[in-house]
């Protein structure tokens, strides 16, 4: 394997990056991020299956509840905004790592209070943790794959999330009504085993070679490379003299610039839209099962495993497609069906808990799909300079969607009679609303370089 004098240019070492055969050391780093996206989806939910109990315990009405949910969607709009700005200045892997502290630090700390007021603190704290991690994750497995198939193997990556989300419904409904809520937030302490791991691993060439570090891209690529080529031999050859990809500064601004804007107005759209249904009917499910339809807890976040199995099934079909189908199409797709379960669901199926669960869980399948071709998609759209930023003003629109969908649940709940078809209306017109502006909007990146879609 030959090494290249420096100074390089920063496109080279896209090249170089390009050409590599995925092997063992890609699916490493992918199963590594990927565990700490496990336990990013499998605490954001903790609080929904915890939550009849703590509705319960400190004597909580519907818009209380409401804002308990939602505290942690503001600490992931700012965690998302200051974790993209974090991981552009000074790495990837420094803001994933420090994600996972984080939140599993706060995650003990909830269990611990008993205290209505400090419990909020922490989970706001907590969800700056969160909502820093998926974006960053997100645009570090995009750096260090290649176009061919980017989608399926992103993507395969952040199916850990929903996952976790399963997991998160599983291990609640048996640990919650034995041994209570506690016990589920002292589990947010596992993930810590994985930083020993996390600080072993190679950080980001293209973002060291975005930051002008070229020599230390070129060394923790040449690692990268040593690695591939033990398992597959002889490298194949790279382009020395790649064509330039276009020079932006490591600025938030950028993203709002003339050349950015559309991009970055479409995607908030499609991520406050997908994520104000997916958090809006996820955070309040194990609760309207318990209070509107009377079943027991036990049952009540048994059903909601349905519907995170059925995301998972979602995700699973879009990393298999989006790579033949396109970005767009599986986005805007997914979120037209996704609106028509929805209004079937406010007009024959609120009847009983079960009738929800049969409209709800194809709802679920479709949203997931889209939640999880966004954070490839997003990864795509801007240079590797401002990736992490424009990752993260997705994240903070979807964090956005996550506060105001628990709000607006509240809200409509109180009105009484027909509130839940109301409800379920309310949700597949938001859908609709983001299927027309990725339809109309979007730009299709699949089986382009990330050189090439920015140069």
């Amino acid at each position: 394997m030959s090494t290249i004098a420096t100074p390089v240019r920063a496109e080279v070492i896209g090249a170089r990056m390009e050409r590599l055969p995925r092997g063992r050391w890609h699916i490493k780093a992918r199963v590594l991020v990927g565990a700490v996206t496990f336990f990013d989806g499998f605490d954001q939910l903790m609080i929904a299956y915890s939550m009849p109990q703590l509705a319960a315990q400190w004597h909580l009405g519907s818009g209380a509840i409401a804002w308990l949910i939602a505290i942690g969607g503001i600490g992931m709009l700012f965690g998302a905004l200051l974790g993209g700005w974090c991981a552009d200045r000074f790495g990837r892997l420094p803001v994933i790592i420090g994600s996972l502290v984080l939140y599993s630090a706060l995650s003990i700390a909830m269990a611990l209070t008993g205290d209505l007021e400090w419990f909020m603190v922490f989970r706001f704290i907590q969800g700056v943790g969160l909502g820093a991690e998926v974006p960053v994750a997100a645009s570090y497995i995009g750096e260090i794959t290649r176009a061919h198939g980017r989608g399926r193997f992103v993507l395969l990556y952040e199916t850990i999330f929903p996952v976790g989300l399963v997991a998160s419904a599983l291990v609640s409904s048996f640990v919650v009504p034995r041994w209570g809520y506690e016990v589920l937030f002292a589990m947010g302490a596992i993930p810590l085993l994985l930083v020993p791991s996390l600080l072993r691993l190679e950080e980001s060439p293209r973002w060291l070679a975005s930051r002008g570090r070229i020599d230390d891209a070129v060394r923790s690529l040449e690692r990268i490379e040593a690695k591939v080529a033990k398992q597959f031999g002889e490298l194949p050859a790279y382009d020395p003299d790649p064509p330039a990809e276009s020079v932006v500064r490591s600025s938030f601004l950028v993203l709002f610039s003339r050349r950015y804007l559309h991009r970055t107005l479409m995607l908030c759209a499609a991520w406050s839209t997908a994520y104000f249904v997916n958090y809006g009917i996820a955070s309040w499910l194990p609760t309207l099962f318990t209070r509107v339809y009377k079943v027991d807890e036990s049952t009540a976040l048994h059903y909601t495993v349905i519907t995170s199995v059925a995301g998972l099934i979602g995700c699973v079909a879009v990393a298999l497609l989006v790579d033949r189908l396109g970005r767009r199409i599986c986005i805007a797709g997914a979120l037209a069906l996704a609106a028509v379960f929805l209004f079937l669901l406010a007009l024959v199926g609120t009847g009983s808990a079960a009738g929800v669960v049969m409209w709800v869980a194809p709802a679920a399948l479709f949203i997931f799909a889209v939640n999880m071709t966004l954070y490839v998609w997003t990864a795509e759209l801007f240079p590797t300079a401002v990736r992490a930023q424009g990752s993260a003003i997705g994240g903070a629109a979807a964090r956005i969607g996550i506060i105001l969908g628990p709000i607006v649940v509240g809200q409509v709940l109180e009105l009484g009679n027909n509130s839940l078809s109301l409800l379920f209306t309310v949700f597949g017109v938001v859908a609709l609303v983001g299927c027309l502006i990725v339809a109309l909007f979007g730009i299709e990146t699949k089986e382009r370089s990330l050189e090439e879609i920015n140069r």
